[in-house]
């Protein structure tokens, strides 16, 4: 991440504890069953965010680590976990090669939920295949490739955004540039094992407010890159999308995919 700069996801925090979609049912059942997890052993979240992952696998693990540079996030985490009152997670604010230079630990599964494109992948397998129990191995969470037709709203939302942000992704002090290979390219370059899972799609309701925080919590999407000119964001999507749906609600049809990294 240190190429995108210190403020990757500065001021999205709170947007992003509030709006961003939960992860399915599915996905935590597929990994519990994948993994047999029982109660025992550990589990780490890398990029873990505000630990809204890491939160579902409370009475799965002994322990669980969340780890994040992103400072905001890393509060978000703790004010999460405050709010259950979970005893058995641990926040660490910084990088893996960090962590592992002071913690010689062993993790029966590793998530990577979303957060994958933001690392130095490579090294990231390197690191973690001595910190991955045999038998355990790394979720490697993202979009499904066999993306779902975006709907009219959601062409739309993609509109309006690039007239505000601009048609480059932005991200922190510079801008986004897809991975050059895939994650199946670079897990069976490595030492583990590849396999992988599209799981089926779920339905997510929106509202225009739900939507433009959504927006709000990426890194593209950072409030602080419209200036002066969010409130104008605001009431020119608004319009736009009550053109579509005078209701204000809208369905998204969400897939993910899981590329297991096996040890």
């Amino acid at each position: 991440m240190d190429k995108y700069g210190n403020e990757l996801f500065t001021g999205t925090a709170l947007y992003y504890s509030r709006y961003r979609p939960l992860y399915p049912a599915t996905l935590i059942r597929f990994l519990i069953q994948r993994f047999a997890l029982d109660g025992t052993g550990q589990m780490l979240d890398l990029g873990c965010g505000d630990g809204r992952l890491a939160l579902r696998f409370v009475d799965w693990f002994e322990r669980i680590v969340g780890i994040d540079q992103e400072a905001e996030m890393i509060q978000q985490a703790v004010h999460l976990q405050q709010e259950s009152r979970f005893s058995n997670m641990e926040w660490f604010l910084g990088d893996l090669d960090n962590y592992k230079t002071n913690h010689e630990e062993s993790f029966k599964l590793v998530t990577i939920a979303k957060a994958f494109h933001w690392m130095e992948r490579e090294k990231t397998l390197e690191l973690l295949f001595s910190m991955v129990s045999r038998g355990g191995g790394i979720a490697v969470i993202d979009p499904a490739s066999t993306k779902v037709t975006p709907s009219l709203w959601e062409l739309k939302v993609d509109e309006v955004m690039k007239h505000w942000y601009g048609g480059e992704r932005r991200a922190g002090n510079t801008v986004y540039r897809p991975p050059s290979e895939t994650y199946e390219q670079l897990i069976n370059r490595s030492n583990f094992d590849l396999e992988t899972i599209e799981l089926p799609p779920y339905q997510h309701s929106w509202n225009i407010d739900s939507i433009i925080g959504n927006i709000y919590s990426s890194s593209y999407g950072a409030k602080h890159f419209l200036g002066y000119n969010s409130h104008v964001f605001e009431r020119h999507l608004r319009e736009e999308l009550l053109k579509i749906e005078p209701t204000g609600r809208f369905e998204e049809k969400i897939q993910l995919s899981v590329q297991l990294a096996l040890k």
